[in-house]
């Protein structure tokens, strides 16, 4: 959740359920229960420093299943789940996924030059290649987390005046 408020975002998004609808909210899981993707955080850190690495790791930061439910709280979402989910992250290829993230302007798009991410792409074949498969796909695990939440009945609000029509 790329909110730099969190709470009240969740807040807002239930506020605007209408009665009985529900709330979905999917995160990425840790870095480090991605295998692939914390290889790769681990060869940005080894080749441009831990701030580049931690630029990669934004959308992870919330993979804390006990984080997320203390932000629920927080909103005011004392009925809110969170489960975790796996699924696999497929690529064409490894620079197939390089270019993906060198496009993601919220993490790698405009940290490295051109420059560094042929460097990237380059180290990236060593360091992924246990996720290759069919020869130049690459896969591995993704876990999420999602928040799950339903909007209760509309608050009483005193009894109803009936109306002549």
């Amino acid at each position: 959740m790329f909110f730099d408020d969190k709470p009240p975002a969740l807040r807002e998004m239930m506020r605007v359920l209408r009665p009985g609808g529900r709330l979905a909210v999917a995160v990425c899981d840790a870095v480090d229960r991605s295998p692939g993707y914390a290889a790769f955080a681990r060869l940005l850190d080894q080749l441009f420093g831990r701030h580049v690495g931690d630029a990669f790791r934004a959308p992870f930061t919330l993979g804390d299943a006990d984080q997320l439910r203390a932000l629920c709280r927080e909103a005011g979402l004392a009925d809110a789940t969170v489960t975790q989910h796996h699924r696999d992250v497929c690529f064409e290829s490894i620079d197939a996924l390089v270019s993906t993230e060198r496009a993601c302007v919220w993490t790698l798009g405009g940290v490295l030059d051109d420059e560094e991410f042929a460097r990237l792409l380059d180290e990236s074949k060593t360091a992924l290649r246990p996720f290759v498969v069919g020869g130049q796909a690459i896969q591995f695990d993704m876990p999420s987390l999602v928040i799950t939440a339903q909007k209760l009945s509309a608050p009483w609000r005193g009894p109803l005046t009936p109306v002549a029509i």
